[in-house]
């Protein structure tokens, strides 16, 4: 194992890194791809899609309980550790202290995309249930076999959004309630930006491992992938957070606290200007770290009686 890792919240069971020989028992088909690091540690090379795609997978499989994990290629591999990461500061906003757990903890994950992670991790970890909602039904499709061959049809929902102008309208069904929602919002605002990232993020790597990137070369893709939806949208991360925070003054009721992932820390001040704009009576910016990544959730709600009404964590 690796030193602890500074900023991953106390909870976070990748604190101390990867146990590379316990997740090769996990999943065998990780072994090839595992080898020595610059200092001895094991690792993986993060830049190949297929080493971080079966890394997922032992994860899944060795720490998280799960039969059953697989995308089509092409699709997002999430970073486990920083998808986890947000649950565990979700689940103390909403325990405002004590982690809330069970399935009367319900939520709704915006985007959940192929991969399905949030619920996956969140009712492995808390017991939590979750409506996962997406725009395409190849992301929902994938995601439905992942919740199927796990037998955790009665924990998690895969729901279309049929209108992807819109986030919680024509999603939300009358009367139904979540705890929170949660989201990792699209970072770029177009595809040629999002290939530029896949090219800045490609040379931080091998960057990290002592490798010179060469001048003018493709290279792989981004190594965690992405389709459009899941990368780009037209005005990018800002403009999908002022739509979600318009649309969330409509639905104050049915959810006691609304948050998003936010990437770029100048969309932080035109956020608060929606939020202030559709009065929403509480706002927090919840800071994360991982590695030298800094990212942090912006949370609001509309009424000061939301998590008291959670019930008490299992921990």
């Amino acid at each position: 194992m690796s030193t602890t890792r500074s900023g991953l919240h106390p909870r976070n069971r990748h604190r101390h890194g990867y146990d590379f020989k316990m997740l090769i028992k996990a999943h065998p088909p990780l072994a090839p791809f595992v080898r020595p690091g610059p200092h001895g540690r094991l690792t993986i090379d993060f830049a190949d899609p297929r080493a971080v795609k079966a890394l997922n997978a032992a994860i899944l499989f060795g720490m998280y309980r799960l039969r059953f994990w697989d995308i089509p290629d092409g699709y997002l591999c999430p970073p486990i550790p920083g998808r986890v990461d947000y649950l565990h500061h979700l689940a103390d906003l909403l325990g405002e202290g004590t982690a809330p757990g069970g399935k009367r903890v319900r939520l709704l994950d915006i985007g959940t995309g192929a991969n399905c992670i949030y619920p996956l991790l969140g009712h492995q970890e808390y017991g939590w249930s979750f409506v996962g909602s997406d725009v395409e039904p190849a992301s929902l499709r994938s995601a439905s076999l992942i919740v199927q061959s796990n037998a955790l049809q009665r924990q998690i929902e895969c729901r279309l959004q049929p209108d992807r102008r819109h986030i919680f309208r024509g999603l939300l069904r009358p009367g139904e309630h979540f705890a929170a929602t949660l989201c990792n919002p699209p970072f770029h605002a177009s595809a040629k930006e999002a290939s530029s990232g896949s090219e800045r993020k490609l040379r931080n790597l091998a960057r990290a491992r002592g490798e010179r990137q060469p001048q003018g070369g493709r290279g792989p893709s981004l190594n965690f992938g992405g389709q459009h939806n899941e990368l780009w949208c037209d005005g990018g991360e800002l403009a999908f957070l002022r739509r979600m925070i318009a649309e969330s003054a409509d639905y104050a009721t049915q959810c006691d606290w609304f948050t998003t992932l936010v990437s770029k820390r100048d969309n932080l001040a035109p956020a608060r200007k929606a939020l202030a704009a559709v009065k929403a009576t509480e706002v927090r910016v919840i800071p994360m770290e991982q590695g030298n990544k800094v990212t942090r959730i912006l949370a609001w709600r509309f009424s000061n009686t939301g998590s008291s009404r959670l019930p008490p964590g299992e921990m």
